[in-house]
């Protein structure tokens, strides 16, 4: 039976400004379980990453409202904090959508570490905003006594960029592909998993970084052997010339042609660029078949009914 590697978008669970609690997120969750059980039931193996932008977020502002009264958290461990958070929403929720469903299954996981570069150009060049706005005058003394790199962004304020390396290697690749052969339905590498750097002995410490997670996925798949990668998303299909005159969807593009339309500017940086191209770099890596599509059809995607597929 084939193995699909999932992508969910972490702001995939905030459905709106007005929905952004932890209760209105497990609700979203739910919704995503009932078309990933459809999936189980169909017997296929499951393993499930999902983003954390908009959670590390919240953690960092809650951090800074109580700056002065309790030590600040580093973003290697806010970015395992989100994995236990988001991991355990989406366990629950699978584990009740099976019990209702009849399905002797168990969901499972695993607080995930990627392997990067330690002299990875990115770190050099931080380009990755995260957190809240700043002023000019904050931004300053934040540089000055948390040795933050800032940027100001677009008139709206002054932001804290952090770098976003290149993902090499899933650290518990293994212990996710022993628990997907003992059948279980694995959530791992979340957020991209905690970037994670090894010295001249292998001893891993954790940067301070953001790891693309569609990027990060696109490596767990290849190193668990998976059939197919899935990168869930807003659109049902990806559209060339998205949002402008002659928009026009695609129901399948090769790896070639992928690279062409990335060559063309149809894809937005922090967008769908990243999806594709983390869909290149699974087949460039011996996967067979990558597609991009809305949790609400998968089923009817994997029967290619919908969606995008990109093929070698």
């Amino acid at each position: 039976m084939k193995t699909i590697v999932i992508a969910i978008g972490g702001n995939s669970l905030i459905k709106d400004a007005k929905h952004m609690s932890v209760p209105d997120q497990y609700a979203a969750v739910v919704e995503t379980a009932r078309h990933i059980a459809d999936l189980v039931e169909k017997g296929f193996h499951v393993v499930i990453t999902h983003g954390n932008g908009p959670q590390v977020g919240f953690i960092l502002l809650r951090s800074e409202h109580s700056r002065g009264l309790l030590h600040p958290v580093p973003l290697d461990s806010i970015g395992a904090d989100t994995q236990g958070a988001l991991g355990y929403q989406i366990q629950q929720a699978l584990g009740n959508e099976f019990r209702r469903r009849g399905l002797k299954k168990l969901a499972a996981s695993v607080v995930t570490q990627t392997l990067v570069d330690r002299n990875d150009p990115a770190f050099a060049k931080p380009s990755k905003p995260i957190g809240q706005f700043y002023t000019r005058k904050e931004a300053e003394e934040r540089m000055r006594v948390e040795q933050w790199t800032m940027v100001e962004d677009a008139g709206r304020g002054w932001r804290r960029v952090v770098a976003s390396p290149k993902p090499l290697r899933i650290i518990e690749a293994d212990v996710v592909k022993k628990l997907v052969k003992d059948g279980y339905v694995v959530i791992a590498a979340g957020g991209g998993g905690i970037p994670v750097t090894a010295d001249e002995q292998g001893n891993l410490s954790g940067a301070a970084a953001v790891i693309d997670k569609d990027l990060a996925s696109a490596v767990l798949a290849k190193e668990i052997a998976a059939d197919l990668l899935v990168i869930s998303t807003a659109v049902e299909k990806v559209c060339l010339n998205f949002g402008k005159p002659g928009q026009r969807a695609l129901d399948s593009m090769t790896i070639t042609e992928a690279r062409q339309y990335i060559s063309e500017g149809h894809f937005q940086p922090g967008s769908m660029l990243p999806k594709i191209q983390a869909c290149v770099q699974f087949l460039e890596n011996g996967g067979r078949e990558a597609l991009i599509t809305t949790p609400e059809v998968l089923p009817a995607a994997l029967s290619g009914k919908t969606g995008t597929r990109i093929v070698p």
